[in-house]
């Protein structure tokens, strides 16, 4: 059966989450019914990442064996159409060897978390950032977020229900930056790693907020890192502002397309 994998974006607010569900609506299931419409055997497909609900992507990585041999351009147009009018879509697809594999074979993750700072309520990025009142001190929050870059144990910002069996991750990059914003501030952290855990982001978000609102010194999570414990950790931040922007492969399948 031909492997093919496909790079797909989607606005995670209608969805519980990537992963499929008795009941509640989820990508993967929207994803393998429009494959299905094209062959109704196909199996389970295998994502890079299970994103949360409410959590959006620019560049999750999944892949499916199929019957047939498609080019990789008819079988994105094709699964584009079944999608409709649910906000996913496939950006790219290429055909791949058969032990090619969407998470096992990804070396790194890649996630924006996206907060915007301004007292008017957001009119056309509701749903798409996290919206705080105050301004933010965003070179402290680089500060801050220094100390989380490197091999540590991220107990403290790991939820409780997480399955991963070790809470030790390397963080190879925090990165924050500052655009413009009509009233405000829209600060963008880029978080980079192998693999991530449970809430890892938006536990990382939420306290590098406190951070830049001031109500934590920068210190501080460096001295939550080092407690391992969860109840040292700022709030978690909602999903809104979190994408799944790239998972990097050491042979690029999309051969470096956008």
């Amino acid at each position: 059966m031909p492997r093919y994998a496909f790079r797909i974006e989607y606005d995670g607010r209608p969805f519980a989450g990537w992963q499929r569900q008795d009941g509640p609506d989820s990508v993967q299931q929207r994803l393998e019914e429009a494959l299905r419409a094209l062959e109704p055997d196909v199996p389970s497909i295998a994502a890079a990442g299970r994103t949360d609900a409410g959590v959006h992507a620019t560049g999750q990585v999944a892949h499916a064996d199929m019957t047939k041999q498609w080019s990789p351009f008819r079988l994105s147009e094709a699964v584009n159409w079944h999608l409709k009018p649910a906000p996913v879509a496939i950006t790219a697809c290429a055909r791949v060897s058969d032990d090619w594999h969407a998470r096992f074979s990804a070396g790194e993750r890649r996630y924006t978390f996206r907060i915007i700072a301004r007292r008017a309520p957001l009119a056309l990025d509701a749903g798409q950032a996290w919206r705080v009142i105050g301004p933010l001190d965003v070179d402290a929050m680089r500060a801050g977020a220094a100390h989380l870059v490197g091999h540590h144990d991220f107990t403290t910002f790991r939820a409780s229900i997480c399955q991963a069996k070790s809470p030790v991750k390397t963080m190879a990059e925090i990165t924050l930056e500052e655009r413009p914003y009509p009233a405000g501030q829209d600060v963008r952290m880029h978080l980079r790693a192998r693999s991530f855990l449970h809430n890892q982001v938006r536990s990382i978000a939420g306290t590098l907020e406190r951070v830049g609102a001031g109500s934590w010194p920068p210190d501080r999570v460096r001295a939550a890192l080092k407690a391992c414990d969860r109840a040292h950790c700022g709030p978690v931040a909602p999903p809104d502002g979190l994408t799944l922007t790239g998972v990097g492969y050491a042979d690029d399948p999309f051969g470096g397309s956008r």
